[in-house]
Formats: structure tokens, sequence, C-alpha cells
């Protein structure tokens, strides 16, 4: 039997008395309503009202039944407000998943959301793969792509990053400086997996030009990468947020300014439109409001000649 619905109408009919006025609030007969109540007895295996013609009680069973009623039907109805406010209001726990090269950039942003969402509890998880938000129970997935497949999913682009030939000053010393990107065909090339084709396609006066250097080394994770390429390992693409700090210290330079690596677009992915969770839509939306500025002052640092002009 529908239990709850048996709660209901039991609590009912004892707030109103008898089963004829419990039907005529519930819009139901009174036929149904004694034997919904016989059916709830019989699953119980107790009873739970003494019925007489004139006037129903509570069974001593029925007493406490009835207290339990109250407390569970009160608790459903508690949630069922706020599951259906819950696309009006955030709360509760967002989980995010993103890159680990895009930390950097996600964990500032996440700190400026919950000043402004105080209620919704974020947990952050980082790897080097993009999950299925369905499958692993994320609730957006913040992805990097030139595109994605076709899917149930929603996907929203919430920014755009690009990918900078890097080398340590000592390699360069050491190995001369590519003045275009066929030279790079000649250096040692450092290949960061996930962020990047095994061929580097290049944007310049030319049109697109692509390189597929002998690698000599990969990683997955671009601050393995950035400190590899410290050590005058040999040629890398950063990310440039990756490789910001290290072109102000000095420690890299940026190669071929000229030319522009293929952009990749960074989407939030989530599994559906339809009763968008309030705390879904106000990350998303807060993402692609802030992102692309936090994006624009990476950029800035590396369009700047002082920091790809030092050798």
């Amino acid at each position: 039997m529908d239990l709850l619905n048996g709660m209901q109408v039991f609590a009912r009919v004892v707030d109103s008395g008898s089963f004829a006025a419990a039907a005529e609030v519930l819009e139901v007969s009174g036929a149904h309503v004694s034997r919904l109540i016989s059916d709830l007895e019989k699953h119980l295996q107790t009873r739970l009202l003494h019925r007489t013609t004139r006037r129903l009680s509570l069974t001593e069973s029925g007493e406490r039944f009835l207290l339990r009623c109250r407390d569970i039907l009160e608790d459903v109805r508690e949630a069922t407000v706020e599951a259906s406010g819950a696309h009006l209001n955030p709360r509760g726990r967002l989980r995010v998943h993103c890159m680990s090269g895009l930390g950097v950039l996600i964990t500032p942003l996440i700190a400026r959301y919950s000043e402004h969402y105080p209620h919704v509890s974020m947990e952050l998880t980082l790897s080097q793969h993009n999950p299925d938000p369905l499958e692993e129970g994320h609730d957006v997935v913040i992805s990097i792509a030139h595109s994605l497949p076709d899917s149930a999913l929603v996907s929203q682009t919430v920014g755009q990053l690009f990918s900078v030939p890097c080398a340590a000053p000592r390699y360069l010393e050491k190995h001369g400086v590519p003045e275009h990107p066929g030279q790079l065909m000649q250096h040692r090339r450092l290949h960061l997996q996930d962020f990047q084709e095994d061929a580097w396609l290049f944007k310049g006066p030319e049109g697109e030009i692509s390189v597929s250097p002998e690698q000599t080394f990969r990683t997955n994770v671009a601050d393995a990468m950035v400190k590899a390429t410290q050590e005058g390992m040999g040629i890398s693409l950063l990310p440039f947020f990756s490789a910001n700090l290290a072109l102000r210290e000095g420690s890299l330079v940026r190669l071929l300014p000229g030319y522009r690596l293929r952009e990749r677009t960074i989407f939030a992915v989530y599994p559906s439109r339809r009763f968008l969770d309030a705390k879904v839509r106000t990350w998303v939306e807060f993402l692609q409001a802030q992102l692309p500025s936090l994006l624009a002052e990476h950029v800035r640092v590396i369009e700047n000649p002082e920091y790809w002009a030092r050798c």
C-alpha cells in the first residue's frame, strides 16, 4: 500500500473527527477513506481507531502512531518545500570537477562565489580527465576542449585559453632561440598531455603551421611541466595561466610571440536544464561573468613584450 498516503489520511481523520468529514476535505468518498484506514491497520497489524456509530477514538497504538505520523509528515512537507525551492535559492553542497591545471583559476573564483552564496558548500575535485557528471556524481564538470561530442548533457562556454611556447634562458643560450615554428623541429620537445594535441598548430602571418618535434619528455600535470621546462629540459607549450608566474620571475622566456596557438574552449558541463538547481545555475553564471576577466589578466602578462624579449 501507499504508506505515506495512508498516514496522511489517518491524520486527517483524527483531525476531522470522522471519516465523512475527512472524506469531504480530501474530496473522496467516505467508503474510500474507511478502506484506506482498514488497509493501514492491516499493514501495521494493529488497530488504530475505535469505531462506533457516534464517534471515533484513538487506541493506544493509534496515539503513538499519530505522533510519529505528524513528525514524518512535517519532515516530508519541509523536504518538499526545500526541493521545490532548490531552483530559486542556492543552498546545499555543490560538487565541481575540473582538470588539475585549472585549479589555480577555479579556486579563487570559488572563494568569490562563496562570499555571494554563503549557504552553498563547495566540493572541488581535481584530476586529469573529464568525467561524465552522471556517472561520477558531479554537479558541474569544467572541461577543456575544442568542441564537445553530442550528448544529453548541457554545456555552456565559460572562457577561452591557449598555450604559449616557453623555454628556460639557459636552454636557449645552449640551443638557440627559434624564430619560426618550423625551427622547433631541431629542438627538444616537452609534451603536456591533455592540454594539447600531438601536433603543435600555430597561426601566424603565413597562415597555419603544424609541427611535430620529437618528444623527449611527457607529463599530464602542468606544474610538473613548468618545472621540467625551468630545468632546461627543452621547449614546452604551457597554458598561459600556468606560465604566468615563471615568465614574471624570468625563469622562463616566451618564444615565437608573433604566432598564436589554436585556442581551446572552457566548458561548464552539467546534466540537465530541466528543474535546474539554483546552485548550479548561479555557479555557471558566475563562471561566465568572472572567468573571462581572470583569464584576461593572465593574457596581459603573456602578451607583455617585457616577458618575451629578455633573451
